[in-house]
């Protein structure tokens, strides 16, 4: 067996950044995480920093803002994976500057993780968001960074505690709001099981320079067979309100964020049909777990149980 490639996370405290830490350390990796020095003495970080040391991850001082320590970290992996969130998409272009210098770099990962940013149909802010990420694909492949882009549309961390109801805090149990007619397919997948698809893709040649869909069909489901499984859990049916396109886009013009951002994807996935309304093909890319049967992932119908 050839030995695991060593994987750098940038981002690797943040909310995906932290699944995907645990799942390259569990899966033997020599894993890596840049950090600054203020995030190792941060009491609002100690849970996480604590858990990675007990994971035997490595942490790399280095800042994105500071050239020379990020080439010095990325000369140290074979592999990059960014998670950077929404606010810093703009700086992954100082880490392909970075990777380009150091020139070791086996594959790249850029912060994806959700919509295939070439095949969306968004309205703003998440068209600007998507944008960003398309920007940069189209950079890594000019600048020939060997690279995996990851497609994992929603986190069921998100979506599913809530039912996409803004504001709630659980599912609901009389009544629901369903954006557009409820019968585009979308995605829902466990950030862990997210995490462990990506790690798996990392030295698998069939995933090189293509997309990784996290698209499993147990976990595809419109938003009116979500309510549908609900209602079977809970014994009881949800007076429904449906909300057309028209006034969800008016919806959207008038909020301020995040409930501007949140409507703009749910938009996307929900009413356009952005998760699944093309065909995964060889030529640009493939489903995780097609590829990677033996992963034990948590179905939509799992999750939905600790709610119940």
């Amino acid at each position: 067996m050839a030995a695991k490639s060593k994987i750098l996370v940038i981002g690797g405290t943040g909310y995906i950044g932290k699944f995907i830490v645990e799942a390259s350390a569990k899966q033997g990796h020599p894993t890596y995480a840049l950090v600054r020095e203020s995030t190792l003495s941060s009491p609002a970080k100690a849970n996480i920093i604590d858990s990675f040391r007990s994971l035997g991850v490595h942490f790399l001082h280095g800042d994105l803002h500071h050239h020379e320590s990020l080439v010095k970290a990325i000369k140290q992996v074979d592999v990059v994976i960014s998670t950077l969130g929404h606010g810093q998409l703009a700086d992954q272009g100082k880490l392909i500057a970075a990777i380009k210098e150091a020139g070791n770099v086996k594959r790249f990962f850029p912060s994806e993780f959700g919509n295939d940013v070439d095949r969306v149909h968004a309205v703003e802010p998440a068209k600007t968001a998507f944008a960003e990420k398309a920007k940069f694909r189209r950079v890594i492949e000019a600048e020939g960074i060997p690279h995996t882009f990851v497609s994992s549309n929603f986190f069921a961390g998100y979506i599913l505690p809530s039912l996409a109801q803004p504001g709630a805090t659980a599912p609901p149990r009389d009544k629901v709001v369903i954006l557009g007619d409820g019968n585009p397919k979308a995605v829902f997948t466990k950030e862990d099981d997210i995490a462990t698809f990506t790690i798996k893709a990392v030295d698998d040649p069939r995933t090189l320079n293509k997309i990784l869909y996290v698209r499993p069909s147990v976990n595809t489901y419109s938003f009116n067979d979500l309510i549908c499984l609900w209602e079977n859990k809970i014994g009881k049916t949800l007076e429904k309100t449906y909300v057309s396109e028209e006034q969800l886009l008016k919806n959207i013009a008038e909020s301020t964020p995040p409930l501007n951002v949140v409507l703009s994807i749910q938009h996307s996935a929900f009413v356009k049909g952005d998760h699944t309304n093309f065909k995964i093909e060889p030529s640009f890319g493939f489903e995780a777990s097609e590829l990677y049967p033996d992963v034990k992932y948590t179905s939509v119908d799992e999750y939905l149980n600790q709610f119940v």
